[in-house]
């Protein structure tokens, strides 16, 4: 059996058997490694190698956790959950709880949305929004599944189809360069052209899980709701339009100067010279924004080195070839090939920026060879490696709504997250990914 494949299918299988995500990958990655023919000392050896890159991401969900704790401390986020509490107090027919409900849905979406691009703090956003909104979400009896499919779409979406924020990074950055460097000429391409079609099966997935697999009931224990400590944080109009001048401000930074990082800190400045943050309390609320995000922190440095060991063993190219030498001439059959292994490979690494760089060097010149238009191959290689992200247990798209909706215990990180956004997100992006490559 190919390593590669081996080693995503244990961690896979041990996550599904609730064995934590990190010890999943290291068992995992020692696995791949010796299958294929690695000693132990050169497995771990390539396993230490690659923690370097996750530690860089773990540094920026530092920073963008603090500047989200920020955020939290002038009250925005409590003042969104009174709002919707007091909405749902005041209505009685089930019309106008219908109403409440899809109003919830869509503030999520759009605050998930705009965390990409208009304020890039990524997931930090949900540890401070959602579990405020538990108890609102309870009383409603929704499905937090659908929360989490919400969530999910809107934590990908954006930056695989609209070119700013997280977007700029993915689209131009990354995947445009790699398919350039591997031989396409990407001079006047439309990147949002290339991914328009992925990304519209990602909207219906999306409009799947809330008008029809999760539209229903579904009922959590109050108890535990209200056992979960709320920090009451007070909030006055002042706090609210500061809030929103440092959002405005980091936004206009990242613009500006390129950088996400120096948005979040030009942003997290503003609160603590406004007095939203005091001075004496900026070290503290620093340290809890990253322990906010610690443990996906230390999940995606495993994953880096996950990662690693699965190149050094190098049966990620045998698995590529291995599939082409049963496709022949068959396009179709070719382009589906590449998006299940794109599939695996991204589920593995948990990381589509990663998967990227490891894929096009493989599938851009066999494109090329099979006749696939350079449209095609951007959206070809866009999807492979942005296919997985949305399934994977490893994947901070998945770890950062389980990080909100489970602080209360009722919400479990693979069946209640990883499970229904891989079925709402993984198998439209195949059939659409697919049929991009076809048409363009």
């Amino acid at each position: 059996m190919n390593a590669v494949v081996a080693a995503v299918a244990i961690m896979l299988v041990l996550s599904l058997c609730r064995i934590h995500v990190v010890v999943a990958l290291i068992i995992g990655a020692i696995s791949g490694g010796l299958i294929a023919g690695l000693s132990l000392e050169a497995t771990i050896e390539a396993f230490n190698n690659g923690l370097g890159g996750g530690a860089t991401v773990a540094l920026s969900y530092a920073t963008l956790g603090a500047f989200a704790v920020a955020i939290g401390k002038s009250g925005l986020a409590h003042a969104l959950a009174d709002r919707a509490l007091a909405l749902v107090g005041r209505q009685e027919d089930g019309a106008a709880v219908t109403g409440v409900r899809f109003l919830i849905i869509g503030l999520l979406l759009a605050i998930a949305i705009s965390s990409q691009n208009i304020l890039p703090i990524h997931i930090a956003f949900i540890p401070l929004v959602v579990p405020p909104l538990l108890y609102v979400m309870a009383k409603l009896n929704m499905d937090r599944r659908l929360v989490a499919c919400v969530l999910t779409f809107g934590l990908i979406t954006p930056y695989m189809f609209l070119p700013i924020g997280f977007g700029g990074i993915y689209l131009n950055e990354i995947l445009l360069a790699n398919v350039a460097e591997n031989g396409v000429d990407a001079a006047g391409l439309n990147v949002m052209s290339a991914m328009a079609l992925p990304a519209l099966g990602m909207l219906c997935g999306l409009l799947v899980a809330v008008f029809f697999s999760y539209r229903g009931e579904r009922r959590y224990n109050m108890d535990a709701i209200a056992r979960t400590e709320r920090v009451d944080v007070q909030y006055s109009p002042r706090t609210l339009i500061m809030a929103l001048i440092a959002i405005v401000t980091a936004f206009v930074v990242q613009l500006w100067l390129g950088s996400m990082i120096l948005g979040a800190l030009a942003g997290f400045v503003l609160f603590n010279l406004s007095g939203v943050v005091k001075w004496k309390e900026a070290d503290d609320l620093f340290t809890e924004g990253m322990k906010m995000l610690a443990m996906i922190g230390f999940i995606m440095i495993a994953a880096s080195g996950f990662a690693e060991v699965m190149r050094e063993t190098g049966e990620i190219a045998t698995l590529v070839q291995s599939s082409v030498a049963t496709i022949g001439e068959n396009k179709p059959l070719a382009a589906l090939l590449m998006l299940v292994v794109g599939l695996l490979i991204t589920m593995g690494i948990g990381s589509s920026f990663s998967t990227i760089p490891i894929i096009a060097a493989l599938y851009v010149p066999l494109a090329l060879q099979m006749g696939f238009s350079p449209l095609a191959i951007v959206a070809l290689v866009g999807t492979a490696g942005a296919l997985g992200d949305a399934g994977s247990p490893a994947s901070d798209s998945t770890l950062g709504p389980t990080a909100g909706l489970n602080v209360d215990g009722q919400h479990n990180h693979i069946w209640d997250t990883v499970v229904p956004t891989f079925l709402h997100y993984n198998l439209p992006l195949l059939g659409f990914g697919w049929l991009a490559a076809m048409v363009l």
